[in-house]
């Protein structure tokens, strides 16, 4: 059976253009795990129906998405998972952009909850913002710039499926990340 699409939601988001993406990125992931190893998360920006690699603009606004994450549901670290910090370099040809508030509240999204529902409250605000990847994925994108939901910063979600593998590369392993 064929996928049925928001069609009002298509129509809007072919009216932005796509556009190169050329530059360095910030990933925090699993010691010992590969950093441009890409997966189906069902994350904010995936509803599993392929494969992404969450990263961000910045190296503050990875560390802020990982601490979220780390600590969510309780109320301290665990402490024997530790997590490494890599830059990585990522050249993409067909990149939407939506970095900001005002974008996301066009394609339908309430930002007055973007990045504040709980993993058990997710439903409020993933089921939106997965279809808004899902179709700019059907359109050809093989990213889109969004508003990181922890910074101030914007994070590049990278549509796997649609980049050859050589085109995200570990530029730089900074480390084991420490918590302030």
């Amino acid at each position: 059976m064929a996928e049925i699409r928001d069609n009002i939601l298509l129509d809007i988001l072919e009216q932005y253009q796509f556009e190169p993406y050329t530059g360095r990125v910030w990933r925090s992931v699993r010691d010992t795990q590969d950093p441009c190893r890409c997966w189906r998360s069902g994350g904010r920006w995936d509803d599993r129906t392929f494969d992404v690699l969450y990263t961000s603009e910045t190296k503050s606004g990875a560390i802020k998405e990982r601490k979220f994450h780390l600590f969510q549901g309780q109320p301290f670290r665990p402490s024997k998972v530790e997590f490494r910090i890599y830059e990585l370099t990522v050249s993409l040809q067909n990149v939407l952009h939506l970095g900001d508030l005002e974008t996301l509240k066009k394609l339908r999204v309430n930002v007055s909850k973007y990045g504040r529902a709980s993993y058990m409250n997710n439903n409020q605000e993933y089921p939106n913002t997965q279809a808004i990847a899902e179709a700019s994925y059907f359109l050809g994108a093989d990213g889109i710039i969004v508003p990181n939901a922890r910074h101030n910063s914007q994070n590049l979600v990278i549509f796997c499926d649609q980049v050859p593998s050589p085109k995200i590369n570990e530029y730089k392993d900074h480390g084991i990340l420490v918590w302030e």
